[in-house]
């Protein structure tokens, strides 16, 4: 029987939030139905309870049901992502999370080449966005910074060296695998020579390793294979282990602005 791990973040902050204001706006009203008429000057509680019930029951349900908009904090997606893009997080692609226990009322499955924020399957309440390269039952090889999946030929094509400041000294190449395509960042000194972390125990029973930067995975039912587009400097599940399913949050499809740089504004994903 799998665990349940219980997350805190905002959506689980608006969740209480919305039930202490909505129990605040239900006293209220029953309590003016025994008054004779409304009071001159109303209390503390209804002015900062009751009253906000209706924005903060708007806000909770908007993140949770429709869309999300999460700060991107690192470069592990470059140069798809940027340091400071808000991302447009989709959730009716994949399907309304809950609160706490992220259970799904699922309308859809994420796909191979989709960016997808998640649940940390090491801590629940921290959100990560990766790339999803391998779906159950995908045989995923690793050579030197790029994927191929089940058996098809490695395809990348160098685009060029970065030219803003985070990219320089680094290739910029385009990876196309399991029928997606993108452009990936890779240090050329590095070139994806990460270890496997074979400790995790889903990693090692899954994957063989014949060298640093060289591995391959099968990914097993229910989970997926998430990596980041800056393939040398990326924490994803090479680190710490395949995606659970149920730790999925939804689909990033555009970045709705970066304050840094603003031509970013509405690019999709």
């Amino acid at each position: 029987m799998q665990s349940v791990h219980i997350g805190f973040s905002i959506n689980e902050i608006l969740f209480l939030a919305t039930v202490l204001t909505g129990l605040c706006w239900a006293a209220w009203r029953l309590k003016l139905r025994r008054l004779p008429e409304p009071p001159q000057k109303k209390p503390l509680w209804v002015s900062f309870g009751a009253e906000l019930f209706t924005v903060v029951a708007l806000m909770f349900t908007c993140r949770i049901a429709l869309a999300d908009w999460p700060r991107v904090p690192s470069g592990s997606m470059e140069p798809t992502l940027r340091v400071g893009d808000y991302l447009l997080v989709n959730h009716l692609a994949y399907g309304p999370r809950l609160p706490f226990t992220n259970t799904a009322l699922e309308f859809g499955r994420p796909q191979r080449g989709d960016v997808v924020v998640f649940r940390y399957p090491q801590n629940v309440s921290e959100f990560y966005v990766k790339r999803l390269v391998g779906l159950p039952g995908d045989t995923v090889a690793f050579r030197d910074g790029t994927v191929s999946v089940n058996g098809a030929p490695f395809d990348v094509q160098t685009v060029g060296d970065g030219v803003v400041s985070e990219d320089r000294g680094q290739w910029l190449v385009r990876e196309t695998a399991g029928s997606a395509s993108r452009e990936l960042k890779i240090n050329p000194f590095v070139q994806g020579r990460l270890p496997l972390n074979l400790d995790d125990p889903g990693l090692a029973a899954h994957c063989r390793s014949e060298r640093a930067g060289a591995w391959a995975c099968t990914v097993p039912e229910g989970q997926y294979l998430m990596l980041g587009d800056n393939r040398d400097n990326s924490a994803d599940s090479r680190v710490w282990g395949f995606l659970p399913h149920e730790q999925v949050y939804g689909k990033a499809v555009r970045v709705l602005i970066n304050f840094a740089d603003l031509k970013r504004a509405w690019t999709a994903l």
